[in-house]
């Protein structure tokens, strides 16, 4: 069996540069079939230190000239030094409420301050047995030490892209992804030669050596394990200016790593090509910074246990040659073991190997991945010879630790100098929303809402709003806008990539610059899970903006009872100029959709949504109820509608509802909004919508 590894970070990451845009108004063009490329050749020579005292705390009192840098043992001259001080954040949630509620607005207004994990789920390395082990921790990282402002993707050394989530901070679309790893590694190689001396025993040749008959798999799945771990290193290498982490969970590999990294420059043995991709695996990781911390599941154990017990009687021991017992047990469970501190240790990090309790790790991680120092330099000469450079990085103080990665390899030639396919797509705004990170320069909100569309698609409103206060607003001015939906295979819809030109009139010109402007469109998807991303630039002004925005698309037409997005607006979103409207909602909202959730006391919230009623031909009754909860669970406001079944008609076979929240009663503070719609006919068939919002004082001189 032949398992071949197929990368994507969760599908949308690395194959999302696969997505062909349209330029202007035109039709979609044929999508390039391509990675995102980034600059091979080495420019300047970046390195994370994490420096920590004989206690284990982080020195954040160090300056440059108490740093020395050294490359294959010639000291260098930093360039540019850093110190990187991230704060963990929780995500606000109201006290009622169990966990926070989700956003359905996203806005890049704030640049991003967190840290960057890919979590990585080695399915191939992992035994079945063990397989809650894993679960339960990854689930424990992801919901105790995953930071409000961090972003993380999971991925698996299998190639299950469609079980894979792309980078988000939405903790309940990690956890999802988590939940479905399954463990599927092959018995030990001893064992595996066990069953194979008893089978020869009573075979025509039972003299012949004893081989491993899943040797040819296993090969397969070091290399698909050891290609993910390079895939994501080299993806990663355009990340610059912060730490890059992977969380390998895995039971290593059963293959000799010693003296990988001093016989770099030997050529590949010829007994095993597993080898010479650890040799790249490293290398990939050394040239783009990436640091592994690697948690093995198997605890505490004792060498080989876990096996030992399954085992019914060995094989001849007398018979030394044939290379199985308990010892060869032992050596296959010390190699395994060597492989993940190897992998991590060089790149930065450590191997968490014979632990039980993971809370201290984990803490450890975060604390690594929070506070440290990056330092850049210069390499000397003409770095293009393909070898690897030795990096050490000390500190004039006594008694400190100072871990980093331990070096980088060049590459060999030439840099590549061919532009990327961008489908038509300034090059600038396709690695903007190519990148994981969301770019901050020129502000933007981007807020979604799926209704039901033609079958089996949902017809999804989605809006984009853009700060006036980042645009130039001259004479025939412009902004490019850049947008996508990425399904989890790395399928691209509604690709569209087009200039608005803002020849404004004086008054106009003012109340944009005061409120910004919006763009409305449609985008037809089937039901799934998506990523939805978006850039703008204001070519004059070199402004640019990305935003990133997971959204799950519901199967209105199979689910017996369900509810579309909410459409939001108000008097104070109403304000802001929209470039075009959405005819499908123009009928039952007062003004534009909006992604305002700040809204002042002289405000009036106006909402619509649409519930689908599958749920038979027996007459019944629908309640909806509209209520406004504070912080601790009150209600302040409620608003209570009845719907009955004979009301249905049309395609869509659901009702239209629509209310407004005035808002001059609510005082300031946060609050959730629920919208609740339930079937008389009982069944558990009911839908509920939250949105979160602020009410704050109004200001004075605002009319209503």
């Amino acid at each position: 069996m032949v398992i071949k590894s197929r990368v994507r970070i969760a599908a949308a990451m690395v194959l999302l540069a696969g997505a062909g845009l349209i330029a202007g108004q035109g039709q979609p063009q044929e999508p390039p079939a391509q990675t995102p490329t980034f600059k091979a050749q080495v420019e300047y020579v970046e390195v994370d230190a994490v420096v920590t005292d004989q206690q284990g705390n982080f020195v954040r009192n160090l300056k440059k000239e108490d740093f020395q840098v050294s490359e294959d043992g010639k000291p260098q001259t930093v360039s540019t030094f850093t110190v990187v001080d991230l704060p963990i954040e929780r995500a606000e949630r109201p006290l009622f409420a169990s966990r926070p509620i989700e956003p359905d607005v996203q806005s890049n207004e704030r640049p991003f301050d967190g840290r960057v994990y890919v979590m990585i789920l080695d399915d191939l390395h992992v035994d079945a047995m063990r397989t809650q082990q894993v679960r339960r921790s990854a689930r424990q990282f992801i919901e105790r030490n995953l930071g409000a402002n961090d972003r993380m993707a999971v991925i698996y050394t299998g190639g299950r892209s469609a079980d894979a989530q792309e980078f988000t901070s939405n903790k309940r679309l990690l956890l999802n992804a988590v939940d479905k790893f399954m463990g599927r590694k092959l018995q030990s190689v001893t064992l595996s030669k066990n069953d194979q001396y008893f089978r020869q025993l009573n075979g025509p040749d039972p003299t012949a050596p004893v081989r491993d008959p899943d040797d040819m798999e296993r090969g397969h799945n070091a290399q698909s394990m050891l290609s993910t771990l390079r895939q994501v290193a080299d993806w990663f290498g355009g990340v610059r200016g912060r730490r890059k982490t992977m969380l390998l969970f895995s039971e290593g590999i059963d293959y000799d790593l010693s003296d990988i990294i001093r016989s770099y420059d030997a050529p590949p043995s010829s007994a095993s090509n597993i080898l010479n991709d650890i040799r790249e695996t490293l290398g990939a990781t050394a040239r783009a910074n990436v640091s592994i911390y690697a948690i093995d599941p198997r605890g505490l154990i004792a060498s080989g246990g876990d096996e030992a017990i399954s085992v019914g009687s060995f094989a001849d021991q007398t018979d030394a040659s044939t290379g199985i017992g308990l010892g060869s047990l032992n050596n296959e469970f010390r190699m395994s073991q060597d492989s993940l501190r190897q992998l991590a240790e060089e790149s930065g990090g450590f191997a968490a190997v014979n632990r039980n309790d993971t809370t201290s790790v984990f803490d450890r991680i975060v604390r690594d991945n929070s506070s440290y120092y990056v330092l850049a330099y210069y390499p000397p000469g003409n770095k293009t010879d393909g070898k690897f450079h030795r990096i050490e990085v000390k500190v004039n103080r006594p008694g400190l630790t100072v871990r980093a990665r331990r070096g980088y390899a060049s590459p060999k030639g030439k840099a590549q100098t061919k532009a990327p396919k961008t489908g038509g797509m300034p090059v600038e705004m396709y690695e903007a929303i190519n990148s994981p990170l969301q770019v901050s320069g020129l502000t933007m909100r981007m807020f979604a809402a799926p209704f039901k569309g033609q079958q089996p698609n949902a017809s999804v409103l989605v809006g984009i709003e853009l700060s006036g206060r980042d645009l130039s607003l001259g004479q025939n001015s412009k902004v490019d806008i850049s947008f996508m939906a990425v399904d989890n295979k790395a399928k691209t819809y509604g690709a569209s990539n087009n200039s608005l030109t803002l020849n404004l009139r004086p008054d106009t010109r003012a109340r944009v610059e005061q409120s910004g402007v919006r763009v409305l469109n449609r985008v037809d998807l089937p039901p799934g899970r998506y990523q939805l991303r978006a850039a703008a630039r204001d070519p004059e002004k070199s402004l640019m903006g990305s935003v990133i925005y997971d959204l799950e698309v519901p199967d209105f037409y199979k689910q017996p009872f369900s509810m579309s997005g909410i459409a939001l607006t108000s008097m104070a979103g109403s304000s802001m100029m929209t470039a075009k409207l959405d005819e499908q909602l123009k009928a039952v909202l007062p003004a534009a959709p909006a992604g305002l959730r700040v809204f002042p006391q002289n405000d009036e919230i106006a909402i619509f949504a649409e519930i689908y009623d599958n749920t038979g031909k027996a007459p019944h009754k629908i309640d909806i109820v509209t209520s406004v909860l504070t912080d601790e669970g009150k209600v302040v406001f409620k608003v209570e509608d009845q719907r009955d079944s004979s009301e249905l008609g049309g395609s869509k076979g659901g009702y239209g509802y629509q209310t407004r929240i005035p808002v001059a009663d609510i005082p300031p503070g946060l609050y959730v909004l629920n919208v609740d719609a339930k079937s008389r006919l009982g069944n558990d068939n009911a839908a509920t919508r939250q949105v979160q919002f602020r009410v704050v004082p109004a200001m004075r001189g605002q009319q209503r």
